[in-house]
Formats: structure tokens, sequence, C-alpha cells
């Protein structure tokens, strides 16, 4: 199986250089991993914290669709419930055509109750919320004209002007819920070791095929659908420079997740029974231990990508390259490392 390889990035508040130094790195380091060969840039949606602070993901992809060539651009995810959804059909068609047709687009309900109170919404009401306004956005992508009544917007026969570019849209992802993805056609990315994805791949194909045809199913255009994981990803000349390295930047990304004045746990409702707080509490050895973070020499996190290859049965691995407190220096030469000594085929 041929394996595509992708970046994910919460981008991530640096706290010793300004916002603008920030973004501007950030967008050198996107162009390098588009002349580096990298299939997928992925950008988060988070509010109200330092995890994020590029929280309008289509400000920053519009810049990077004019620093970029090849690399497709997918914010992952569109928090739908966040959106007036006829202006994000229209953002959706700009962006799309300003990239050349490179959009991909991830939609999701949120997974923030906190984010949702922030805003006035009601987090128990996110599921019903993202079921109307996923329906509009892919009516309104394939329609001239547009009509709905539902519980939260009404539209009477508006006329959708602006089209994207790749028809009938651009292809859509669903991160975290493989089986929803699979039943609806939709690429995905999930997590987990090793030793689970198999089940998890031969899971997402068995659903998939079992709702072939499916009145409800989307991404008619996409042959073969992207099915793969997210790990944070640390290359560095040795072993031992990678670990102390990702020790010290780990435990700033875990800082990094809470809002300002609230606790970690109020971020996502971590309470709930067999709750994984993402972050692992910045403990390096845990994340290291479950596989969420991958760090080491290129020799070290080659032979982890191969064994991906040949025993996942997915075809799609992300990495986060720049998280916590590493520099652009470090990141980039992580990235540059992973291209030319860990991709196969390098």
């Amino acid at each position: 199986m041929t394996i595509a390889f992708g970046i994910f990035d919460h981008m991530e508040q640096r706290h010793d250089i300004a916002l603008d130094q920030l973004y501007r790195e950030r967008l050198e380091l996107l162009a390098l991993a588009d002349r580096l060969g990298f299939w997928g840039y992925h950008l988060a949606e988070h509010h109200q914290a330092p995890l994020s602070v590029a929280p309008s993901q289509n400000v920053f992809l519009a810049a990077a669709a004019q620093r970029t060539e090849h690399i497709q651009l997918c914010p992952l995810v569109y928090c739908l419930p966040f959106y007036h959804p006829i202006r994000l059909i229209e953002e959706i068609a700009m962006l799309d055509n300003l990239s050349g047709g490179r959009l991909q687009v991830g939609v999701g309900r949120g997974i923030s109750g906190l984010e949702h109170r922030f805003w006035g919404n009601d987090p128990d009401m996110a599921s019903q919320r993202f079921a109307e306004e996923f329906d509009i956005l892919v009516r309104g992508l394939t329609n001239d004209r547009l009509t709905h009544h539902g519980a939260y917007h009404d539209f009477d026969d508006l006329p959708m002007v602006l089209r994207p570019k790749q028809r009938p849209y651009p292809p859509f992802w669903y991160p975290g819920n493989l089986e929803y993805a699979a039943r609806r056609g939709l690429n995905y990315l999930g997590g987990g070791p090793l030793k689970s994805l198999p089940a998890q791949a031969a899971r997402y194909y068995e659903v998939s095929a079992a709702h072939w045809g499916a009145a409800d199913r989307l991404n008619p255009h996409v042959p073969e659908p992207k099915v793969g994981v997210v790990k944070v990803v640390l290359v560095a000349d040795t072993d031992a420079e990678a670990e102390a390295t990702a020790r010290r930047a780990f435990k700033v990304r875990a800082a990094n997740w809470p809002k300002p004045g609230y606790d970690e746990d109020g971020l996502t409702g971590a309470a709930r029974p067999g709750f994984v707080h993402p972050s692992f509490g910045g403990d390096f050895d845990l994340a290291t231990r479950v596989e969420a973070l991958v760090t080491g020499s290129p020799e070290t996190v080659r032979a982890y990508v191969r064994a991906f290859a040949e025993e996942s049965g997915m075809n799609y691995f992300v990495g986060a390259f720049q998280w916590g407190d590493l520099s652009h220096a470090e990141a980039a030469h992580s990235l540059e490392l992973f291209a030319t000594k860990v991709m196969p085929g390098r």
C-alpha cells in the first residue's frame, strides 16, 4: 500500500516570539513542507486558549495558498456550530479557488464544551447543530439555489453564486469517529498504538463497503479515501537529542491546552470515564508508551514508520512537527530529517 504523509498543526502560542513572527515562520515551514513533498497540511480550530493562535483557519490557509503550490490545505476541523453556514459556503468556494483546487474540508461539532459555552451555544445541542449545518453545507456547495427550514436556520431560495473549483465540492474529512466517517465515505484520521490500527482500518473498510451507494454517502469523486493517524513527532540527529528536546517541549504543550483561568479538565470534560486528555498532562513517558508521541533519530523514527506502512492497513501518516516551545529552527530540522530520511523512497 502506498503511504501519503501529512502535517497536523494546532499552531500553539509561542511566548518567546511575537505573533506576527509566529505566523511568518509557520508559513515558511509550510512552504518547506510543500517543497519536501508532504501531501497535506491540517490545521485545527480552537478558541480562547494558547493551544491555537489561528482560530480562523480560512485566514491562515488563504495566506498559505499563496506560498505553496502542491500541498493540500485542510481545516481539521471546521467546528460547524461556530459558523453561519452560508458564510462558510462562500468562504470554502473562495479558498478552493484561491488555492487552485487544493482545499480539503474537515468537519466536526467541536470537542470543547467550554468553547461552545464561551460563544453562547449549548454544548448539548452541538450534535444537532452539526447535522443540520453539514446538510446545509453540502447542499449549498452543490446547488445553484438553496432553501432550508430547520431548527437553527431558515433560508428561502438563496442564490449560490460562488462555486468551488473542485466538483462537486472539496473532499470532506471527519476525524475521531470511524463509524460515521466510513458510513458516509469521508476521509478519516484517528489515533492509537500500532497494534490497534489494523482493526481500525479493517473496520473502516467493512463499514464503508456496507454503505456503498447509500443515499447520504459523500465524496463520490474520491476513489481511495485517506485513512490514517496523527502522531506528535520530533526527529533529531540522535535519540538522546530528540528525547531531551521533546521532554522540554511536551511540558509546554500540556500547559497550552487549558483556557486561561480554567483547568485542563474543564476544556474537554475529561471527567467522563475512560477519557485520556490529549496532552497526557505533559507526561512524556506515558505519551511515548501509548505511541501518541514518536521521537528519535531518523533511524528510530524510520523503523516506526516502516512498521506503520507494513502493519497498519492504513494509507496516511500525519505528524505534528511544531508544538510546545519548539523553535522554528528545531521544527524545520525535524521536518527535513523526516522528509529526507524517514519517508519511503528518499
